[in-house]
């Protein structure tokens, strides 16, 4: 009884279409699209520097175990940039 039926569905989407036009739908669907396809890859992105960030720290207390500091190489880095 409280639910909606088939003929009710279809003469909302019809009053709708009717409203808005298809061009207007189909130009919201893709706007819809690409911003769930810019969502997706900014979460993935996301997670993609978390795990250069985890690399790079492991990385860094790699150094501080063998005793180079880890500045040493960004000093290393500015020595070279000044030879150039």
């Amino acid at each position: 009884m409280g639910g909606i039926s088939i003929w009710q569905l279809l003469i909302v989407v019809l009053i709708v279409v009717l409203l808005f036009g298809t061009k207007k739908l189909r130009g919201l669907g893709s706007d819809l699209g690409s911003a769930v396809k810019g969502f997706k890859k900014a979460m993935g992105d996301e997670e993609q520097d978390k795990k250069d960030a985890d690399f790079e720290q492991q990385k860094l207390a790699d150094k501080k175990e063998q005793g180079e500091s880890p500045n040493q190489q960004e000093q290393d880095k500015t020595k070279d940039k000044d030879r150039v």
